[in-house]
């Protein structure tokens, strides 16, 4: 939870900082804000006699202007044009200069970081989120389905004498004695994967318990054997041997009415203890790592 809301801070943070930088302005020495001057402002600023500040487009067209009113008022004085319907004063077009109509080369390119940036962060959190909450049914981690009945899996370990694993859910399903169930009843560690073992089934998680390595199946012993530092463990997943401190972890697994399997990987189940032997299974050959 903490960490939901620490990633929900850094983008709102990311955000107002992104927003704040692209409303930020120019300013002079004294704080003011500063910018261009519209057509209308320098316009007043001429007639009341200030310095002109307009470029040579701008001066052709205030003196066209002027020699136009001139042109008017003397066609009126003549009669040779009718006058105005109202006495006041005729407003002159003042056009819109690009300040007014438009955006800026620089307003431009700021509004398109801006939004890129926005898109990129929430992206990122919603991606953040996603991971946090994965519901995920099609890989490791969430729910995994077996392409395999419960009645295909045993008939494969039967034939086949190994495990049959599922790779998407790095796990081993092997059989398990129902007539065993009861012994494993009494091991806490199994509570929840009792219901599978009186199915006839475990899924054992194939990262060993001593430093996370893959154990591969021993044809010859029967057993998982570590190549990594030498760990045994029965057909169950029971510790036989080696540095690791506890059994095979396991996964829950669903089976449905028509003997579909389903392995839930989003919870892992911690292996029974050293001393654990609920099968009674020895090694039935010679081993496949150590003497």
């Amino acid at each position: 939870m903490i960490v939901v809301i620490a990633i929900v801070v850094l983008l709102a943070a990311a955000v107002i900082a992104v927003l704040a930088a692209a409303r930020k302005r120019s300013t002079d020495s004294e704080g003011n804000v500063t910018g261009r001057l519209t057509q209308e402002t320098r316009q007043r600023d001429r007639e009341a006699g200030s310095t002109p500040d307009l470029d040579g487009e701008a001066v052709a067209s205030a003196d066209a202007r002027e020699r136009s009113d001139e042109t008017r008022d003397a066609l009126v004085a003549s009669g040779s044009a009718p006058a105005t319907k109202n006495s006041g004063e005729v407003a002159k077009f003042t056009p819109a200069d690009e300040e007014t109509i438009g955006i800026s080369r620089r307003q431009f390119f700021n509004r398109g970081i801006v939004l890129s940036l926005s898109l990129a962060i929430g992206a990122f959190g919603a991606a953040a989120l996603a991971f946090l909450y994965s519901e995920s049914t099609g890989g490791f981690g969430g729910k995994v389905a077996v392409d395999k009945s419960l009645k295909d899996v045993l008939a494969y370990t039967s034939e086949k004498k190994e495990p049959y694993y599922v790779p998407e859910a790095r796990t081993y399903l092997v059989p398990y004695p129902p007539a065993d169930a009861s012994k494993a009843k009494k091991i806490p560690q199994y509570e929840k994967i009792v219901p599978d073992m009186e199915q006839g089934i475990v899924a054992i998680y194939q990262k060993c318990v001593h430093l996370g390595c893959k154990v591969p199946w021993c044809a010859s012993s029967q057993w998982f054997e570590c190549p990594c530092h030498g760990s045994k463990y029965s057909r169950v997943g029971e510790k036989k041997g080696g540095p690791a401190p506890r059994g095979l972890d396991h996964f829950v697994i669903a089976i449905s009415g028509s003997g579909s399997l389903t392995i839930d990987t989003s919870v892992v189940l911690t292996g029974a203890p050293i001393g654990t032997d609920t099968t009674g299974q020895g090694a039935e050959g010679p081993p496949c790592v150590g003497g």
